[in-house]
């Protein structure tokens, strides 16, 4: 009888985590890699939609706009997005994800002529790109994210140097109510 009894408590109680953890529908998350690499402060919100979909945006801030990097001229970035998982996981595992970005920055120009004077011109843009990434994301018991992914996108209204951006990145953060 007490391990009937404590079966049904230990079940009851099992449901109770799984329903509690299958409710958390949100996510705040940092990318790590953009800022250890390229002092780059890539900040992440997530709403989980259901079970295989969430959409959110990422926001991107140069610390330092000295670092040369994969795209050294961007100083800003907001990355809406739409994420399809394809795994048996709550809303985890391999992802293809759709993406937007309205991302500024400084064009930078250098000028020579033949009397070696030398001219610097910054321009400062604002260009808005769409683009696919792929990725991974796990998820712990108790709310724990990490996530891998990397994507490309186009710029639509050629307004800066860069024809092409990129989006990618290892991030952690934590899984909420």
């Amino acid at each position: 009888m007490k391990k009937l009894v404590f079966s049904i408590l230990f079940f009851t109680f099992s449901i109770g985590l799984f329903a509690q953890y299958e409710s958390a529908q949100n996510e705040l998350k940092i990318n790590m890699s953009n800022l250890i690499g390229f002092k780059w402060l890539d900040v992440g919100y997530e709403r989980i939609l259901n079970e295989e979909s969430s959409i959110g945006f990422g926001t991107l801030i140069s610390l330092d706009h000295s670092v040369d990097g994969l795209d050294e001229f961007r100083t800003f970035s907001l990355t809406p997005y739409y994420r399809h998982f394809f795994s048996g996981g709550y809303a985890q595992g391999f992802f293809v994800e759709a993406f937007t970005m309205i991302h500024s920055g400084n064009n930078n120009y250098y000028y020579d002529d033949f009397n070696y004077n030398s001219t610097y011109t910054e321009d400062k843009f604002t260009d808005f790109a769409v683009g696919i990434s792929i990725g991974s994301k796990w998820v712990t018991a108790r709310g724990f994210v990490a996530e891998i992914y990397g994507g490309i996108g186009r710029d639509m209204l050629d307004n800066s140097d860069l024809e092409v951006v990129g989006r990618g990145g290892v991030s952690i953060g934590y899984r909420f109510q």
